[in-house]
Formats: C-alpha cells, structure tokens, sequence
C-alpha cells in the first residue's frame, strides 16, 4: 500500500530511530512499572513549583473582556524579555524583534518556515535534538548532518566549512547541548561566526545561524553560558520555559533576534507571517500573561547539580564511560554493549529506564535524564551496577 504522502513518508523515515523506541513496549512498560526509576525523558518527576502555580492561578483571573482573546505577540512579555536579554546578553534587543512561540518546537519550525525555500539546504550538528531534521524536511529543504569532535564534544568548523555550499540558508546551534551537555566555548563561536561572515559574503546572501538556547540557565559549576548570537548578528535565538521550569507540557518561548541582523524589517514580517501558517504558533492567553512573573523562576539547579554529581560518581565507579555535562538534564555514558537498543532492554529488566543513544545518533552510547527524583536515583543505581556486571558478563539472555 503506498503512503499517505511522499512527503510525510520523507519526514517519518527523519523520526525512524525515535518512532521505533517510543513504539517499543518497553515505553509502555515504563508507564506502569510500579518500581519505575525514569531515566528516559526530562519530565518532572516531583510535583511543580508552587510558585509556578501561583502565578498561573493569579493570571487565570480575567481583568477584562479580551482576557481570553485571541493572542499575537503580546506586548507584556515581549517587553519583559527584552530587558532580560538586554540585562543578560549586553545587546539592544528590542521588543519588536522578540516573538512569543510555543516553545522551542514553535520556534524552531516558525523560524525555518520563514527563512527557507525549496532547494535550500539547513545543516545541523550531530548529535542533535530528535526533531531538527525532521523539521527541516517538513519545511521543505534539505538537511546537511555535521558531527561533532567526538573527543572533546566541541563543534568540527573544518567540517562545517566543508559543509556549506551555495545552497546552505542557515545552521542549527544547540548550547547546551542535548545530550551531550557540552556548552560550545567563546572561542569556538567567534571562529564559526567568522567562518559564517565569510561564507556568506561568498554565497551573496546571509547564512542564518538558528541558536536553540533551551538549556542556557541550566549550567553547572559556574560556567559561563555563550550565546552566538553576540558574535553574529544574523542568528535567531531560541527558548522554551519547559526546561527551566519543568513544565513541558505548558507550551511558552520565545524567538528573538539579535541586534544588528540584516534585512531586520523583512525578518520580521516573514517571522510573523510563518507563526500564522505555521499552526498558530502563539503560546494561549493565559501563559503569556503570566511570562513576566514565570521569567522570575527557575528550578533548583543546585539539586540538579547534585543528582548529576550523585550519578556521575556511582557509574563511574561502576565502570562506565561518561563526561560530566557541563549544563542541560542529561548524562551520556557510552554502552557497555555495542547495541544500545540491547543495553537499554537489559537495565529495563532492573526497572532502569533510559534513551538509547541510536535515538540521538549517538549509537554505542545511552541517555540519563537527572530530572530523576532522588528516591529514583538511589534505587536506581543497584540496576545499573546489576545491568553492567551481566553486560560484561555475556551470558545474559534477554526477556522476551
């Protein structure tokens, strides 16, 4: 039987990885163990912060008929933002140049749906986020991977240079990086800015540079953030609250653009014209109101900090291979077993439940969330040690 579409047989071949784990039984599985440690997704697994509820119960009150309207780009929240980035970032960011999205998600597909055209080629960096490629196809260009320095996680600009043709529109940066939590240093982003400047002088029309900043307040042990945007002025900046929060499923971000960005009146038409064709991509009512209120919070990163030292140590001493991310919620030890898919089945047969790298193109490898409530934590690390030791031992025969 033919497909639907080409095209969305295009984009689910893009999602095979993801689409083949989240079809497992073993997701479901994971849903109903009663004896579950949840290493799978950043999902909360402690009940939100009060405050983030406060904030929503207040700004649920209507303060006047419009309350509940339809809602753009709002100007309370754009205005909040841009005295954050201002504060934060150092740059004039105004707040006609900031556009409220649902999430990163909204983002992202609001951004590439305004800049590109068939025939265009976007290139992203591996390992990325599930869905960058996939959102690529579904707008209509061509997606370019780019791997980075396995040794040290940092980006490979020879590689990005080697990537770039006339037909490259634009580059997706995520700092930090999910999964590997590697933050791309100063150094590195001025040499990709100025590998873009000069490419896109060659092509005769801007190279976009797409900065998904979901985890930028997510760092850890004092380590600056650097966002691209400062060094090149004709990148997007992206943000979702879902990460600092923890609320996933309350759907706010935002995109903005940096100071400096050519053509800056025709971006901004184009970018509110595709939130318009691309679904509707303006967070509801409600959660645009309470932005300036939720711009004030954030989760404890010092906790998170300390189930990620906590995990770090004890699969170290267990014998697996892993770098300390230095932000976002995950960890990334590499497979003691070359099948990922075979691993992540023999720590669910211990009630462990992790990402197998493969899903992030990082076969040989699998992901940690340390949004993991510490009680998951603790009873987790006995099935790591058990999963390990049958790993090496290789006799193991996996449960049907």
């Amino acid at each position: 039987m033919p497909p639907i579409s080409q095209r969305m047989n295009r984009i689910q071949e893009t999602m095979s990885s993801f689409l083949a784990f989240f079809n497992d039984p073993m997701f479901e599985q994971a849903r109903q163990d009663p004896q579950a440690c949840d290493f799978m997704l950043g999902n909360p697994h402690e009940m939100p912060m009060p405050e983030f509820v406060s904030a929503l119960q207040r700004w649920s009150i209507p303060q006047n008929k419009d309350w509940f309207a339809y809602k753009l780009n709002e100007d309370l929240p754009r205005q909040a933002l841009a005295e954050y980035l201002q504060r934060t970032r150092g740059l004039a960011y105004q707040p006609e140049d900031i556009f409220m999205t649902t999430g990163a998600f909204g983002a992202l597909a609001v951004s590439l749906n305004a800049i590109l055209d068939a025939g265009d080629e976007v290139i992203f960096i591996s390992p990325p986020w599930f869905f960058y490629e996939t959102l690529i196809v579904a707008a209509g260009a061509t997606p370019v991977r780019v791997k980075i320095d396995r040794q040290s996680f940092d980006l490979n600009l020879a590689a990005i240079e080697a990537a770039i043709t006339p037909s490259t529109r634009a580059i997706i940066i995520n700092s930090p990086n999910n999964p590997t939590g590697k933050i791309y240093p100063k150094e590195t982003l001025l040499k990709l800015a100025n590998l873009l400047v000069t490419q896109s002088s060659r092509n005769q029309r801007p190279i976009y540079l797409l900065s998904d900043e979901s985890y930028h307040r997510i760092v850890f042990d004092r380590q600056p953030f650097y966002s691209p945007a400062n060094y090149y002025p004709n990148s997007l900046v992206i943000y979702t609250y879902g990460k600092t929060l923890l609320t996933p499923g309350q759907r706010i971000g935002y995109l903005a653009l940096a100071p400096g960005m050519e053509q800056v009146e025709a971006m901004r038409l184009a970018i509110f014209t595709a939130q318009f064709t691309t679904a509707f991509a303006f967070p509801n009512a409600l959660l645009q109101h309470a932005l300036p209120d939720l711009e004030k919070l954030s989760i404890d990163i010092e906790h998170l900090q300390e189930k990620r030292d906590r995990l770090v140590t004890e699969l170290q001493r267990l014998g697996y291979e892993l770098h300390p991310p230095e932000g976002t919620f995950y960890l990334l030890p590499r497979s003691p077993l070359e099948d990922d898919f075979a691993f992540i089945k023999l720590l669910a047969e211990q009630h462990v439940y992790c990402l197998p790298g493969t899903v992030c193109e990082m076969p040989g490898y699998f992901r940690i969330s340390v949004t993991a409530n510490d009680e998951m934590i603790e009873r987790g690390i006995p099935g790591f040690a058990r999963a390990m030791e049958r790993a090496l031992q290789g006799s193991y025969v996996l449960s049907s």
